[in-house]
Formats: structure tokens, sequence, C-alpha cells
């Protein structure tokens, strides 16, 4: 890539990155204060799918076990990484259960995740601490949501713990009632565009 094209491109950069200071900051800081849960199917064959809920609800369920006691997002990390092995137990278990023999991966990863409304909250786009579950071969649509704070499901209207985790100005940007539609899609536009420019350069 040519000089003047890399300039232009880092000094667009630059300068969306400073129209976004103050909102790509707090978008930001909420990615250290959440850990998230990734499920892949083994395909997208329909029965596929709905064991994939299936594993999520039974993974949800026991999880809030022991993620109850978690005070923090590096708590609730360090407790989802100690039970990781129970983790695989409980989803394989459930898998059985439900007549299949896929074998199930689970680690602990840090991912790219799209703005995605949970209930009546929103969560920018950005790169997460995430629980990662593969179903057999891991190739159907994927389900995400966030188990710490707790907010999967029904737990997504636990405002109490969501306000004990979150700062007021952190908690404006995931109330979907602020119009924050276009800032949301201007900072995935943002990370695409960093991605971009990281594989020119190299």
């Amino acid at each position: 890539m040519k000089l003047i094209e890399k300039s232009l491109i880092s000094g667009f950069l630059l300068t969306l990155i400073l129209a976004l200071t103050g909102f790509a900051s707090n978008c930001e800081n909420l990615s250290t204060k959440v850990l998230r849960l990734h499920i892949l199917a083994n395909s997208d064959a329909a029965e596929d799918q709905a064991l994939k809920l299936n594993v999520r609800d039974k993974i949800i369920e026991k999880s809030g076990e022991f993620l109850n006691t978690a005070t923090s997002k590096a708590s609730a990390q360090s407790l989802t990484t100690e039970n990781l092995d129970n983790i695989r137990k409980i989803a394989e278990q459930e898998v059985q259960t439900r007549g299949y023999s896929y074998p199930i991966k689970v680690q602990m990863t840090k991912m790219y995740f799209p703005t995605r409304n949970y209930g009546n909250t929103t969560l920018p786009a950005g790169h997460y601490d995430a629980l990662r579950v593969l179903i057999g071969e891991g190739k159907g649509k994927n389900w995400w949501c966030v188990i710490f704070p707790q907010m999967c499901l029904g737990s997504a209207k636990n405002s109490a713990a969501i306000d004990s985790v979150f700062s007021d100005s952190e908690k404006k940007i995931i109330n979907s009632s602020e119009n924050y539609e276009i800032k949301f899609k201007v900072v995935e536009w943002f990370y695409a565009l960093k991605g971009a420019i990281s594989s020119w350069l190299t």
C-alpha cells in the first residue's frame, strides 16, 4: 500500500477516534467489566440449533450456582476458569440426555462481539472475555449472552446486579431507551476499519 494511502486512512481513523473519545472510552470500560457466554451449534440443522438452546439453558442454570458469589468480572472469570471441566461435563451430559454424542469443547477466550440487545439493555460492539462452548463441529449459528453480570434470559432484568457493576455513564450507554443507535453503529464501523487497516499494514 502506498504511503499516502496509509496516511489518509490513519488520519481518518484518528479523526474517528477523537470524535468518539468519550463514548468509545466508556464502551471499552464496559468490556472490562463483563464476562460473556458464546455457544456454537454443531450445524444449522434444526435439531442441532434446538440442542444448542438446551445446552445454553443448562449451562446458565448450573453456572449460576457458582457465579452467584462473583462480585466482579475478575472473580467471575476466575470462578468460570476453575469450573471449565464441570461446565464441559454439564454440556456433555445434556447432549447425551438429548440422544447425541457430539464432543464438547469449552475455553476462556477474548473475542469480538457486535452490538447486542439483552432485554432492556444494550452492550456495544467490542472485544470481550468470554466462555466459549463448541458443540460438535461448532459450524452452526452461534448464541451469546452475558453471564457476569447475569443478564442472560430472565436475569437481564436484574437491575440490582447491573447497578453494582456499572458506573452512571456506563449505565446510560447500556440503557436501550437512550438514542445511541448511530453511535453503536459507528463503534462497529470503527472496529471493522481498525481490523482492515491492521490487515493492510501487515
